[in-house]
This record gives C-alpha cells, sequence and structure tokens, in this order.
C-alpha cells in the first residue's frame, strides 16, 4: 500500500517564486510507485490542493486534511518544499508537529534559529566553528552608516536578518554604498546583518541524515562573474559556475566536510541543509557562512547537482528524505 505525504509549497514571502520552481522537480521525482503525493499550496490567501480538473480543495487546518469526493484524506509525512515563511522559518514546523505531523525538514527550533542569521552566526561562533566578524541591526534604532562603516573594515555584506535566495542583499565596497545597502535590505526585513568580507573560495555543500548516518554531499564550488552570489546569480543561467565535485586537495575537502558535519551535528539538524562556507587559504581554515535548512531544489540548484555526483538518483534521494521522515515515532 502507497505511503500518503503531502507535499506543501508556496509560502508567504518573496521565495514563494523559488519555491514554485524548486516544486517542478521535486514532484517530478518523487516516486510515486511508493507515495501518493498531495501538493498543497500555502499562500496568503489559501491552503488549497488542485485537482487535476484544476478545482481547489480547501485544507481543513484543523487537521491538515483534505475532503475529495466525499473522501477525507490524511497524510502520514510532509515533504516542505517551501522557502522562506513559513516552511523555513519553524511555523509550520511547530504547526505539524501539534498534528503530530512527521517531516522531511529541521524541527522548529532549529529552523527558528538557523532562520535568523545572526542567531545562527552567534551559536556557531560560540561552538568553535569560524564566522565573519558582523552587526546586527534592527530598524528602530536609526543606526548611522557612516558611525557603521567606522567600526567595520570594508568590505561587507548587508543582507535582510531573517529570509533567503540572497533577496535584499549587497557588497559595499564604498562608504558612501552602505546607507542605500541598508536601505535595501530593510525593505525586506526589519533586521539587518552587516559582515565583514572574508577572502577566499567560496564553497557550498549539502548535508542530510540517512537513518542514524550523517552524509556529505559531494563539495561544491562557487565561482560568479557577478560581484556577489546573488538572487540573479542564483537562478539565472550564465553567471555562474558551480563545480561539482570541487578541484580541492583532499585535505582541505576533509577540512570543509568536518566542519559541514560539525554544523550540522551542533545545530540539530534533520532532512538536508545546504551550508555555505568561505575557505580562507591563508589561514587554512573554513568560514561558515549560512545554514539553509530547505536548499532550493530547481533544475539550477545545487543540492540536485551534488546528489547525482554522488550517484544517487533524486528519486532515492527524496524517498530517503521521506522514510527518514515516516521513521520518526509520533507521540500521543
Amino acid at each position: 500500500m502507497k505511503r500518503v505525504i503531502a507535499f506543501v509549497t508556496g509560502g508567504y514571502s518573496g521565495e514563494a517564486v523559488v519555491s514554485y520552481k524548486s516544486a517542478i522537480t521535486m514532484e517530478a521525482e518523487v516516486d510515486k510507485s511508493i507515495y501518493d503525493i498531495y501538493r498543497i499550496d500555502i499562500t496568503p490567501d489559501a491552503w488549497f490542493h488542485k485537482t487535476k480538473d484544476g478545482k481547489k480543495i480547501p485544507v481543513d487546518k484543523n487537521d491538515f486534511s483534505l475532503l475529495i469526493d466525499g473522501k477525507k484524506i490524511t497524510f502520514e509525512a510532509v515533504l516542505i518544499g517551501i522557502h522562506g515563511t513559513p516552511g523555513e522559518d519553524g511555523k509550520l514546523q511547530g504547526y505539524f508537529d501539534l498534528m503530530n505531523l512527521p517531516y522531511t525538514t529541521c524541527n522548529a527550533a532549529t529552523s527558528a534559529l538557523t532562520f535568523n542569521k545572526r542567531y545562527t552566526v552567534a551559536v556557531a561562533a560560540f561552538a568553535g566553528i569560524r564566522v565573519s566578524h558582523s552587526v546586527h541591526l534592527f530598524k528602530q534604532d536609526n543606526t548611522e552608516a557612516t558611525a557603521l562603516a567606522d567600526r567595520m573594515k570594508l568590505p561587507l555584506f548587508v543582507k535582510p536578518n531573517n529570509g533567503g535566495s540572497s533577496i535584499g542583499m549587497s557588497k559595499v565596497n564604498r562608504r558612501e554604498d552602505l546607507a542605500p545597502a541598508l536601505q535595501k535590505a530593510f525593505r525586506e526585513d526589519d533586521q539587518v546583518l552587516v559582515e565583514e568580507f572574508i577572502s577566499g573560495r567560496e564553497f557550498t555543500v549539502g548535508v542530510f541524515r540517512n537513518g542514524k548516518e550523517i552524509i556529505i554531499l559531494p563539495i561544491t564550488e562557487v565561482k560568479t562573474s557577478k560581484d556577489f552570489f546573488d538572487f540573479e546569480a542564483k537562478y539565472s543561467p550564465g553567471f555562474t559556475d558551480e563545480i561539482t565535485p570541487a578541484a580541492l586537495e583532499e585535505s582541505v575537502a576533509e577540512k570543509i566536510r568536518r566542519t559541514a558535519k560539525k554544523i550540522y551535528q551542533v545545530f540539530n539538524c534533520s532532512g538536508v541543509v545546504r551550508i555555505d562556507m568561505i575557505y580562507n587559504e591563508a589561514q587554512g581554515e573554513p568560514y561558515m557562512l549560512e545554514i539553509n535548512t530547505v536548499p532550493g531544489q530547481t533544475a539550477a540548484s545545487v543540492v540536485p547537482q551534488q546528489v547525482r555526483a554522488m550517484g544517487w538518483t533524486l528519486k532515492q534521494f527524496y524517498s530517503a528524505l521521506i522514510e527518514v521522515a515516516l521513521s520518526r515515532t509520533k507521540k500521543s
């Protein structure tokens, strides 16, 4: 008998557009011989499942169920494909916890923590993981750009503190560009993180738990023709070279893998996460940039590249994520 799985996509933020791109890959690659998949669109206006004939069936939020042709559909687990809120910041995970529904991502606490970039780097630094020097700003504080520039060393990265896909992010090379960069970031979020630039090679690596084993996917080196790896570079062809597996000395690769595994364990991650790092060649050490707990699954995304480079199909990979979720014992 097939397992009944909800696949949630959409979301409440500007990252919904990326969620729908990821949904194309995920829906196509989930093994339909094992799972009955019901796509659930979560939007600010409604939660619904669209049938093959185009009818929108509302989700009963009391128990996260559907009523289709008089038959009640309940789910055994949830495959989460929402980037941004509420699928990446712990809100949806908390709801599913209340429903006693297992899901394929990190838990509510880890998702909420890692969605906040400042708190993420603070916890990482406390655990001995190298991170950039940064300043956390709140919109209501009206911090002066000139005063901030005096405290930090250029170049700087300015980014919304909560969010992903590099939306609202800027690289600041000149003092006079800091104020507009802050304004841009504050349009996306009431909190902003300003980080000092770390020189080095940029890498990103997927990590997931398969049963009791933590698997580090093949490392990807990111090289972009743009000034930094922004939204356009991530999701538009022609701006970025993603080399998978990266051409690395084994000693360097092992440092990156060891750091990635430590990060996964320190933050008590579940499912697949993507960890972005800079390898500072002068120091011979990796620095953590961000943790993405719902990494992109589009045709241009890194994790699918890494899965294939490992020798798995995406069908095998999504099955592994779902099976781990299904293996979690529901609490009464």
